[in-house]
């Protein structure tokens, strides 16, 4: 029988190479791996769960439930172990944000917010792009989702661009379309919003047992959003000198579109308000010290209340379920390598190569940020590579005498540092609308990379240490 035509090379070196790996280091001689056998067969299911991942053969999500449930079947962890990462808050936190993303699309709202500030800032293309890159950032507060951003923004750059007259490939096509790709990626990062935080986050709760707050996370990296929307607008200028500098064709282009979505809706102004409600309670946690997870579920349930929200049944539905099925699996994992003592073997590992280069934690963040750039680029996916590092990384930084919860922000803060397409699915989603080519996302990531470094390396040099974080 004929394979389907999308089983390529990659899919099937994951058929056949996953099992081989489970099965050889399933069956290497007990003792191999320390005194523990518990710890050789997690290492063995981990094996095969990372080649998964790294192959995509499946969803990353079904590829995590697989997991719990090979820990569970083959008898490595009990039940409530190896699904234990359902039973925390963070894949509801992840539920309770696409519920609040997918009503920000639905209404309207997060376009015509874009509308407005490109509007009142983009009298010639540096300012114009400027106000892209900060309604980047803006957007993580109305739209936690990364996809659901280049899916909002995408369609309105592509309008600029058709109404300056200009080819999708022009300096202004790819400057724009490169840069909005590599901020839905970069600026989520930075506070609680999308699958990548959410997951740093929680890993770092589950190994630590420290209450992560929104604004905790947001504090720590504040100093961060106005240097980086800066920097990247004037590198991104300098890579891309625009054609046009004056662009009035562009503004006429953004108010008519804000004349045809008319007066505000009875739905957006509720959808508006309830957001700004969960805002509100994150900016104010440590007050009423509700969690971010309390605060993003219970908003997102009341999006789903008739005559109170603006979701129905058919848009819950429609809702992808599969990044909360990555997340707990993801955590359930965390939690069987520290029952079965597998971390112990995997931080091993890391501080015989690692160990030596550490005596400060300025020196720490150097080695952990470019050591987690190498990492990703083997491993792809930015949630792969969060998921099968992160629980050595703690166990790392505690067994060094470093803070555990400001090494999980600094490797969860390096997954932003991307050069390819494959590394993640929001710079994939926005190569898919054909404005920018490989080298472009090559040059301004790579550029990117190390200026991010650097405002991390000022941070946790001069900043971490005011906030009592180092």
């Amino acid at each position: 029988m004929t394979a389907p035509a999308s089983f390529g090379r990659k899919t099937w070196a994951g058929i056949v190479a996953a099992p081989l790996a489970l099965l050889l280091l399933w069956l290497l001689p007990p003792g191999t791996f320390g005194t523990n056998p518990e710890a050789q067969r997690a290492l063995a299911i981990v094996a095969f769960l990372i080649i998964l991942w790294v192959t995509e053969v499946v969803d990353h999500g079904v590829t995590a439930l697989i997991g719990c449930y090979l820990f569970w079947f083959l008898g490595v962890a009990e039940f409530r172990t190896a699904f234990s990462g359902f039973a925390q808050d963070t894949p509801w936190f992840l539920y309770g944000g696409m519920l609040i993303a997918a009503v920000a699309a639905k209404t309207g709202l997060a376009r015509r917010i874009a509308y407005n500030l490109m509007a009142l800032l983009g009298a010639s293309f540096p300012r114009l792009f400027l106000a892209v890159i900060t309604m980047s950032f803006l957007m993580h507060l109305i739209v936690p989702s990364g996809l659901a951003q280049v899916a909002t923004l995408a369609p309105i750059l592509a309008g600029l661009v058709a109404a300056f007259g200009l080819p999708p490939r022009s300096n202004i096509g790819r400057s724009l379309f490169a840069t909005l790709s590599c901020t839905a990626g970069l600026f989520n990062k930075m506070i609680l919003a999308g699958a990548a935080s959410l997951l740093g986050r929680g890993l770092i709760v589950n190994m630590t047992g420290t209450e992560v707050y929104w604004t905790d996370w947001f504090v720590a990296f504040l100093p961060a959003i106005p240097l980086s929307i800066l920097a990247i607008w004037r590198v991104v200028l300098w890579l891309y000198p625009p054609e046009p500098t004056q662009l009035d064709r562009g503004r006429e282009y953004l108010r008519e579109n804000l004349r045809n979505l008319g007066p505000w809706s009875a739905e957006e102004k509720r959808a508006f308000a309830l957001i700004l409600l969960a805002l509100a309670l994150w900016a104010t946690d440590r007050l009423h010290h509700a969690g971010p997870a309390v605060v993003g579920i219970g908003v997102g349930l009341l999006l789903c209340v008739p005559k109170l929200g603006a979701l129905q049944t058919a848009d819950i539905r429609q809702v992808n379920f599969l990044p909360i099925l990555f997340v707990g699996g993801v955590l359930s994992m965390s939690s069987v390598l520290v029952e079965t003592k597998a971390l112990d073997i995997l931080t091993d590992w890391m501080s015989r190569g690692l160990g030596p280069l550490f005596s400060n934690f300025t020196e720490a963040t150097i080695v952990l940020y470019w050591s987690a750039f190498v990492y990703h680029l083997f491993l792809g996916s930015e949630l792969s590579m969060l998921s099968t590092s992160m629980p050595a990384v703690i166990q790392f930084a505690v067994q060094h005498g470093f803070n555990p919860v400001a090494s999980g922000m600094v490797w969860t803060f390096a997954a932003s540092a991307q050069i390819f397409v494959y590394q993640s699915a929001v710079l994939i989603m926005g190569y898919s609308y054909g404005y920018f080519e490989p080298k472009d996302l090559f040059k301004i990531g790579g550029t990117l990379a190390v200026v991010e470094f650097l405002i991390l390396l000022l941070l946790v040099t001069f900043y971490w240490p005011v906030i009592g974080l180092v």
